[in-house]
């Protein structure tokens, strides 16, 4: 099994879900590294930390959102030592950064191909990816404009939903995180904001709470709730 922040692993490991046969660290390959701004794109290598994404000035001059999503990962420990390509990877239902990647219509690179954001994420830890195949890096698309608001769950710091705004230049995307079993776009929104992108279109919007997450955190109801009020405060920050 691959090791880059360990993040996942570790966990996984003390609750005695994973037991692989063999740990591999990758954390160092040279293709997994680096940060590259261009052709309409920012590139991210697999193995580059939240802490790098945070502070790196291409990210923060070409989507300053996604620097400020990385920023708000979990605690400095957190953002030190987990990775980009591993959260893209676990696809984590209360995970940030898969928000980042359908609503800046992101490609994922592998060691054998380019998966479309779209094609990526398919179910809650369940992604596109095969059997042997890592991702190399991360190729987002620099949007108009983009922010991401989150309503944490206090003790974990992870989202009971979160929701990133973008408009690009064929129309505006929205991508709803931690509400639902796995990352999805709220059609419904990015329609609103099609028709007018500010705040206010999306008011008494909330996306259908059927199917969403309900735990002992909050309902199904409360967690679409928040979908909304997290798309409004989104929209908001970008007007």
């Amino acid at each position: 099994m691959p090791l880059a922040g360990g993040m996942t692993l570790v966990p996984a490991l003390k609750l005695r879900l994973a037991r692989p046969s063999h740990v591999v660290d990758i954390a160092r390959l040279p293709e997994l590294q680096g940060i590259e701004a261009g052709g309409g794109r920012v590139t991210v290598g697999a193995a580059t930390t939240h802490a790098e994404v945070a502070r790196s000035e291409a990210v923060r001059r070409a989507i300053p959102a996604l620097a400020a999503l990385a920023e708000g990962i979990g605690d400095p420990q957190v953002r030190n030592r987990g990775t980009l390509g591993g959260s893209v990877a676990n696809n984590d239902p209360v995970a940030d950064y898969p928000a980042a990647v359908l609503a800046l219509d992101a490609a994922i690179e592998t060691n054998r191909r380019t998966i479309p954001a779209a094609e990526f994420f398919v179910g809650m830890f369940a992604t596109a990816l095969a059997p042997g195949e890592i991702v190399l890096r991360v190729a987002f698309a620099v949007p108009h404009r983009a922010a991401y608001r989150k309503f944490a769950h206090p003790a974990s710091g992870y989202a009971m939903a979160g929701v990133f705004v973008a408009e690009h230049r064929d129309g505006p995307r929205v991508a709803v995180t931690g509400a639902g079993p796995a990352v999805f776009r709220w059609r419904e929104a990015e329609a609103a904001l099609s028709s007018a992108f500010r705040a206010e279109a999306l008011a008494g919007l909330e996306p259908d709470a059927s199917g969403l997450n309900a735990d002992i955190h909050a309902s199904a109801e409360y967690r679409a709730n928040l979908a909304g009020v997290m798309a409004r405060r989104a929209a908001a920050a970008i007007e």
